[in-house]
């Protein structure tokens, strides 16, 4: 189960400076995604060898001081409400404001770990300084500077101490799919279709996380488990019309997910906020089919459904090797041919290529396609395998790794792509010395 973090604190603490700091780390160096468009909210990062989402709060409040303290507020209460630790961030130059004393007070009735981070602690006095903050009750504080990333090692080390030990899910091996969109899509009515009033349920298992239900779904011959966040059966205080909120709630079902339901409301078509959960799902490697539901209500000519396909998939790119399903939750059309293909995408995110029928199939296309020559090197790549990890990522061996770039990685990845079947499910591939 992966851990969320969450930056608070009012605006111009430099929240933003120090997500990217925490996340450009990591990115820059092993995220070996191409054309990933790099949310300015939320990504993953990693830190001594524990990996966490980390959500920066700060880029969704703009307005006016005094919408600014509402929405900071509701930004607070959410971030509090589903992160499960917290980095508070306050500005050593300003001191303590009447705003920062008033996130402490949410943060205080939240029982979960703060983190008290004093940024812009950049010299020897400011670090003095900082012991004012010491008045707003915590124990420790953290003096950073997230420009130039002083006293940010000491601040992460405290952090992934605290991660609870997640025990081994004892997971009897059923796929785990999750329904994720935006808000008023048709998620709830597509989990309500499938387990139906007359609720198909063998077991209730309260998933590790603190809201999320597991259900298992054995019917029509289907055998998962349905990751559904209560959030989705509850309406919230938080408004459900912000997109931070679908957001927010979307990290956690896809963090315990397999394969995630992406839904998308036909008549509001693939938007940005669906994009952002795209990507969110495939940053964390998760397999992806893609519902188009509400198709009962289009205009249709006989081009209708291949214009919104090509859409879709033009804005996927480089990851568009996803199945697309046209389905009305309503009218009960194609729900359980969704199903199919979601099985069938988790059976490619699981398997398992030995290693001599990936060399036998890769070496001959690789020695005919060879990498080009740079600075007039020869790159040769010897040999390949793939990794032993719950998602599909392949390492392979060259003399020269730092040589080989994006597009010869993604005319790979479409090579394994044609042979062997990997649709729905995103593929890493690593270079690595021979």
């Amino acid at each position: 189960m992966g851990n969320i973090v969450a930056i608070v604190g009012r605006p111009n603490v430099g929240k933003s400076t120090l997500f990217n700091r925490i996340i450009q780390k990591r990115e820059a160096i092993v995220d070996p995604t191409c054309g990933v468009t790099r949310d300015r909210h939320y990504g993953k990062g990693e830190w001594n060898g524990k990996e966490f989402t980390l959500i920066d709060t700060g880029g969704y409040v703009e307005g006016s001081e005094d919408v600014f303290q509402k929405e900071i507020d509701k930004q607070v209460a959410l971030a509090i409400e589903e992160a499960d630790t917290i980095i508070f961030m306050v500005d050593v130059s300003e001191g303590v404001t009447g705003m920062d004393t008033e996130v402490a007070q949410l943060l205080r009735r939240a029982n979960k770990p703060v983190f008290l981070a004093v940024n812009k602690a950049d010299n020897g006095d400011r670090v003095q300084t900082a012991v004012e903050f010491y008045a707003m009750g915590y124990e420790t504080l953290y003096p950073v500077s997230a420009i130039n990333g002083s006293g940010t090692g000491e601040l992460l080390d405290a952090l992934v101490a605290a991660f609870p030990d997640t025990p081994a899910d004892p997971d009897d091996g059923l796929p785990r799919f999750a329904v994720v969109g935006r808000p008023n899509a048709g998620k709830s009515s597509l989990i309500n279709a499938l387990i139906g009033k007359e609720r198909y349920i063998v077991t209730d298992v309260a998933g590790t996380t603190r809201d999320s239900i597991d259900t298992v779904y054995n019917r029509f011959g289907f055998d998962f488990k349905l990751v559904d966040t209560a959030g989705i059966r509850r309406k919230s205080k938080v408004k459900e019309d912000i997109e931070f909120y679908s957001v927010m709630r979307s990290i956690r079902t896809i963090e315990n997910a397999d394969v995630c339901l992406l839904v998308v409301d036909a008549t509001r078509g693939f938007d940005g906020q669906v994009q952002n959960i795209f990507w969110l799902a495939h940053r964390n490697h998760k397999g992806v089919v893609v519902l188009v539901n509400k198709w009962d209500l289009v205009q249709k000519d006989t081009h209708t459904t291949k214009m919104f396909e090509q859409d879709i998939r033009s804005k996927m790119e480089p990851f568009t090797d996803v199945p697309i399903v046209f389905v009305s939750v309503h009218q009960k059309q194609r729900i359980l041919k969704a199903l199919e293909i979601a099985l069938s995408v988790h059976q490619n995110r699981s398997r398992r290529i030995p290693t001599r029928k990936l060399n036998d199939t890769m070496l001959p296309i690789i020695e005919q396609y060879p990498p080009p020559a740079t600075k007039g090197k020869h790159i040769k790549i010897k040999f390949c395998t793939q990794l032993p990890t719950a998602h599909p990522q392949f390492a392979f061996f060259c003399n020269l790794p730092q040589y080989l770039k994006d597009p010869y990685r993604r005319f790979l990845e479409n090579k394994l792509r044609e042979v062997f079947d990997f649709n729905g499910v995103p593929i890493t591939i690593y270079f690595r010395k021979k």
